[in-house]
C-alpha cells in the first residue's frame, strides 16, 4: 500500500519556521546546499519510526495539515506557545484513541498534535 514518506511545510520565513519546529519539537533542521532554497527536516533518530520532510518558501497561500505524535498534548501546547505558535483548537478526547489538539506554527500553518491513550473518554 502506498504510504507517506516525506512531508513539506510551506513558510513565509523558512528560517523562522525551522527555529519554531526545532524549539517546539526538538527536530534537527538543516539548510540544503542544493540549487533551491530548502531546509531538510529530521524528526527522529536512526531506527525510530516516522517520516522526515522539508521546509520551503511559500509559493501561494494554502493550508498545510500534518499531525505530530506527542507524549502529552498539554506539555506540547505549552512548548508550542512558548516557541511562538498558537493553540487553534483545544485538547479533545477521541474515545479509545487518545487526545488531539490543533495548533498553528509561526507561519500560520495549522497542524495537529496527538497523544495516544486508549483510556480517553
Amino acid at each position: 500500500m502506498p504510504r507517506v514518506i516525506h512531508f513539506e511545510i510551506h513558510a513565509d520565513d523558512p528560517e523562522r519556521a525551522a527555529k519554531f519546529y526545532t524549539d517546539a519539537f526538538g527536530w534537527k533542521i538543516e539548510k540544503w546546499e542544493g540549487p533551491v532554497e530548502y531546509w531538510l527536516v529530521m524528526t527522529g533518530e536512526e531506527g525510530q519510526p516516522g517520516i522526515d520532510g522539508g521546509i520551503r518558501r511559500r509559493a501561494n497561500q494554502g493550508a498545510t495539515w500534518n499531525s505530530i505524535d506527542v507524549r502529552s498534548v498539554d506539555e506540547f501546547v505549552q512548548k508550542i506557545v512558548a516557541s511562538g505558535g498558537k493553540l487553534v483548537s483545544p485538547k479533545t478526547a477521541i474515545p479509545g484513541v487518545g487526545y488531539m489538539a490543533y495548533c498553528a506554527d509561526t507561519e500560520g500553518n495549522v497542524f495537529g498534535i496527538m497523544e495516544t491513550d486508549t483510556s480517553a473518554r
